[in-house]
């Protein structure tokens, strides 16, 4: 291996070299590392993201399995995998980020502050000397949920990149700090969650997506009917609020949710199905934001007896069952008017 700024390189390992586990694979590079995979067409480069997250691991299994299985790519695949000290720190694929670190994924933007910040801009840098044709972002959904796709520019080549994967593309307008959005107007970028990071269908999504892109010749010849929508709506707690799941509302609690709310990801609710229940502050505690940063909680909730419920039928998706999660980073995305 060598290095490249903050991020260690490693050119073309063997099925030997990775390890017979994901583990062991992730323990030999220890740290953010570039895996480089040469092509049979040797002029051309594409790009992969894995592992941003250290609790979100299907695109990193799906890579160590294709190695080790010996396929070589169509083209070169230049693969980046992120947060590998969260990932092994027990219990392992439990962490998001390290004890007291940033979200990686919220780092890609100056000023690229601390550790994560300075991973992010290596990682840009060398993707820019690289100049891939595509990238896909893998990631996982903190609940049960379908795989889909999100893009920031939505075109032909977004829904075949989408289309390799899955059949659900969102195109987002939202402002977060993402890999996706530092690239968007350098090459195709798609981020795929390719489903609940616990499900093993989630890996072999994320392994046979991995392989067709690493595969096929031209994304203009891959025929997709991808379904497109647009401007999802973040829902956060706002700051010092509490959250808990149960079955029914939990006292002195700010909001409760079902244990099963995933169960709603990319499902339309009506406007007469409970999505939780709300105490004294009632719809105080939500902020749901659009691009412009405008809070439209009570444009999309409603609350009937203490319960929250939707004020128009609409899409949620990415729904999480992870109380850390949903105070740290969100509840949910609304999709309006589905």
């Amino acid at each position: 291996m060598n290095h490249t700024g903050h991020i260690q390189r490693w050119d073309a390992p063997t099925p030997q070299d990775v390890g017979t586990t994901v583990e062991e694979f992730l323990r030999k590079l220890g740290g953010p590392t570039f895996l480089w995979l040469p092509g049979l067409d040797t002029t051309r480069t594409r790009a992969v993201s894995t592992l941003l997250h250290g609790n979100e691991s299907s695109g990193v299994r799906a890579l160590h399995r294709w190695i080790q299985e010996g396929h070589q790519p169509h083209v070169n695949v230049l693969c980046f995998i992120g947060s590998i000290g969260a990932a092994l720190t027990e219990p392992q694929f439990s962490h998001r980020c390290a004890f007291g670190g940033k979200d990686l994924n919220r780092c890609f933007r100056v000023p690229f502050e601390g550790p994560e910040g300075a991973i992010a801009q290596a990682m840009l840098e060398a993707l820019q000397h690289t100049q891939p044709e595509a990238l896909i972002d893998l990631h996982n959904t903190s609940g049960h949920s379908p795989a889909y796709g999100v893009t920031t520019r939505n075109g032909a080549i977004q829904e075949a990149l989408t289309g390799i994967f899955c059949d659900h593309l969102i195109v987002t307008d939202l402002r977060l700090g993402t890999l996706m959005e530092a690239t968007e107007t350098a090459w195709p970028t798609v981020t795929i969650e390719a489903g609940w990071a616990q499900d093993p269908q989630a890996h072999e999504l994320a392994f046979r997506g991995f392989t067709r892109y690493a595969l096929t010749k031209n994304f203009s010849d891959v025929a997709s009917s991808v379904t497109v929508a647009h401007h999802p709506i973040r829902v956060e707690l706002q700051k010092g609020a509490s959250v808990a799941y149960a079955t029914s509302p939990v006292a002195d609690v700010d909001l409760t949710l079902p244990p099963d709310v995933d169960r709603f990801n990319f499902g339309t609710l009506s406007t007469q199905e409970r999505l939780g229940w709300v105490g004294a502050q009632g719809l105080n505690v939500l902020w749901a934001r659009d691009a412009a940063g405008e809070n439209l909680t009570s444009t999309l909730f409603s609350v009937h007896n203490g319960e929250l419920r939707l004020a128009h039928p609409s899409r949620l998706m990415m729904a999480t069952t992870n109380s850390d999660i949903a105070q740290s980073d969100c509840l949910f995305y609304i999709l309006p008017d589905a």
